[in-house]
């Protein structure tokens, strides 16, 4: 693969790739320390297909439009997978906790 930019949004995409040195910059949001690869996932726009998004994966897909380039990351097709994931069930812990307990079957 090579580092063309995808069909869409070419200049924003350069714009988050040139200063990730087009290398996903996953740093464990992924659930990987990437311990051998200085804390960094070693996957490049080389090798593999970088896509860029907001660090925040749950954001609406217009609020995720409206976030600057320069707050966007770069990011491997497997690490974006999992911190997604990952993100979702946080989520859906957080709000788990946050429910307030259904009433009793018995309670009076």
């Amino acid at each position: 693969m090579s580092r063309r930019p995808p069909l869409g949004a070419s200049a924003v995409w350069q714009a988050v790739m040139e200063p990730a040195g087009y290398r996903c910059q996953c740093s464990g949001a992924c659930g990987s320390q990437h311990a051998k690869t200085g804390m960094r996932c070693h996957r490049t726009a080389g090798s593999y297909r970088l896509i860029v998004a907001p660090a925040d994966l749950l954001l609406s897909p217009a609020a995720a439009a409206a976030v600057p380039a320069e707050q966007l990351l770069a990011w491997c097709p497997d690490c974006h997978r999992a911190a997604l994931g990952r993100q979702r069930a946080a989520e859906r812990e957080r709000r788990r906790l946050e429910d307030p307990e259904p009433a009793g079957l018995f309670d009076l």
